[in-house]
């Protein structure tokens, strides 16, 4: 997979009232645009066109790009974010993709999925079941990437937010994982590139045309990442931590 092009949006001023579990607080507002600025520079840095959408104030969480869509080769879909307060995230985002996507399917509603459930290895889409990705929702994936001739499978998780705050594929068969992950059939056959449990937050690392974004304050995951032969970027994206927001959240790569 070669990426060519990603979306961004700027973070809005009303982040500060984002959904968040983390327990570190409210965002700095000011210190996250930096971060965000950076980590455009990062993308660009790994030759991606960078498209950025302004700030939207109706959406606290609107910054977490990633949940809204899922792109793949053959088609791009809408997602339906299982957060109330989200939802409406969506709402210009055909608008957006469509000018870059001749195929657009829908994730209809009882169904919710947020793309950070979502994990593609080559042609076949890992969908995790969480609080914000429900059954119905992944089934309604799985039978639109089969009619585009890919294939989907379910994974049960806990104990975290979307299926991509614990385990991130690398490309090469390679798997970032917490340990949670490591003896789950699904993942048997890949090499996995381990997360230490008190660093569980890096596990949410982010492939980009052969360089990997990493959280920065991560030294033991960030060394076996190196280790693997990868060449990192370490980002700073505690402000986004804070709205339990990952190194993938902030992008839609394709």
């Amino acid at each position: 997979m070669q990426f060519t092009k990603a979306i961004v949006r700027i973070p809005c001023e009303r982040m500060t009232e984002g959904l968040s579990s983390s327990g570190f607080g409210k965002p700095d507002y000011s210190k996250a645009i930096m971060q965000h600025e950076k980590y455009v520079q990062a993308l660009e840095d790994c030759g991606l066109e960078v498209i950025v959408l302004p700030p939207d104030n109706d959406f606290p969480d609107s910054t977490f790009v990633e949940d809204t869509a899922l792109l793949t080769p053959a088609l791009a879909v809408i997602t339906l974010p299982g957060a109330p307060s989200r939802k409406g995230e969506i709402r210009d985002m055909q608008s957006i993709i469509g000018r870059f996507y001749n195929h657009i399917e829908f994730i209809r509603a009882p169904g919710t999925l947020e793309a950070g459930d979502v994990m593609m290895v080559g042609s076949h889409f890992f969908i995790g079941l969480s609080e914000r990705t429900n059954t119905d929702g992944a089934g309604q994936l799985i039978s639109i990437l089969e009619q585009y001739g890919m294939t989907a499978s379910v994974v049960e998780i806990a104990d975290m937010l979307h299926l991509k705050s614990g385990v991130s594929y690398l490309e090469n068969e390679n798997l970032l994982a917490t340990k949670y992950f490591h003896e789950l059939a699904e993942f048997r056959k890949m090499n996995i590139i381990p997360v230490p449990e008190h660093e569980g937050y890096a596990a949410n690392s982010l492939w980009i045309n052969g360089s990997v974004l990493v959280p920065e304050g991560y030294p033991e995951t960030l060394e076996n990442i190196s280790n693997a032969g990868y060449e990192t970027i370490i980002l700073d994206v505690s402000e986004f931590r804070k709205l339990d927001g990952g190194v993938s959240c902030l992008s839609l790569r394709f």
